[in-house]
């Protein structure tokens, strides 16, 4: 476990996965990250790598061959290794081996870069493609954070709050996790979608063409909020397991398959493209 702490936040992260684990507000001793209660949602804040969703028969195509690829990718199930750390910030690494090969036939290095910047932690997604062809994939974050933010309140009590107004419609998802072609709104009074128990009985809130790249959860009884900026990830996922006191925020560069869809992974909707010997950054921020 590696330990980052400042002025304002302590923080904690896991070799498995590079998995943010902890989110500690200091000034009002509140941790918003949600532990990972096994009887109902085991993680905290998985990292998504070369995936984001679902593929169809769970294999990924890479010029035609299959590969037997597990939901969200192998990152989150992978141990890291720590590359540096000081009292504010650390770098974790997961480079291909045989292993990754097997699944996922390129060569890299997929890092996970934590800093804390005051009351902000910026979490970096960086991908070294090592190999002399261009590799293709998908990045993404998957944080739950702890709703509500203290004992005695009701999660109906908060909301999520974006940058802009929206006219938002989800794009929905078969019950195998693939999307559908369908789409659906969801009202907002303005620029705030507000947090029920029913919200995600239909599985997760995929927004492809979101104006905002802020949203804050926010309650009515008090000014205490976190918000989550995502400046380059086009796609958002917003879910909750039905009945859960949390709600994941999940920023993507990628998404899970169309049902009766399936194609290589150069051709993947919203995949990303990187040459040989080039690199690939990406950052988001987790801010009190």
């Amino acid at each position: 476990m590696t330990v980052l702490e400042n002025e304002y936040l302590k923080v904690a992260i896991d070799l498995k996965g590079a998995q943010l684990s902890s989110f500690y507000d200091k000034k009002t001793a509140t941790e918003h990250l949600w532990q990972a209660n096994t009887t109902v949602w085991p993680w905290h804040a998985p990292n998504l790598f070369p995936v984001v969703g679902g593929l169809i028969n769970n294999q990924l195509l890479v010029d035609g061959q299959p590969y037997d690829m597990a939901r969200h990718g192998i990152a989150r199930q992978s141990e890291f290794i720590l590359l540096e750390a000081d009292e504010v910030s650390a770098s974790f690494s997961l480079p291909y081996c045989e292993k990754t090969l097997k699944v996922y036939p390129y060569k890299f290095d997929f890092q996970v870069l934590y800093t804390l910047i005051d009351n902000s932690l910026r979490i970096t997604y960086k991908v070294i493609n090592l190999d002399k062809k261009t590799i293709y994939f998908s990045v993404g974050a998957h944080p739950a954070f702890n709703v509500p933010f203290n004992k005695g309140e009701n999660y109906e009590d908060y909301y999520l709050e974006f940058e802009t107004d929206e006219h938002l419609e989800t794009n929905l998802l078969s019950a195998n996790g693939f999307f559908t072609g369908e789409t659906h709104p969801v009202p907002t009074p303005g620029n705030k979608l507000y947090l029920t128990r029913h919200l995600f009985d239909d599985d997760a809130l995929v927004f492809k063409q979101l104006t905002s790249r802020m949203i804050s959860i926010k309650s009515n009884k008090h000014d205490q909020s976190l918000s989550i900026e995502f400046p380059h990830f086009n796609y958002l996922g917003i879910w909750a397991k039905p009945g859960a006191d949390f709600v994941c925020i999940e920023p993507w560069l990628g998404c899970a398959d169309t049902e009766n869809h399936h194609v290589n992974i150069n051709k993947k909707e919203a995949i990303q493209k990187l040459n040989a010997g080039h690199v690939f950054e990406a950052p988001f921020y987790i801010s009190l």
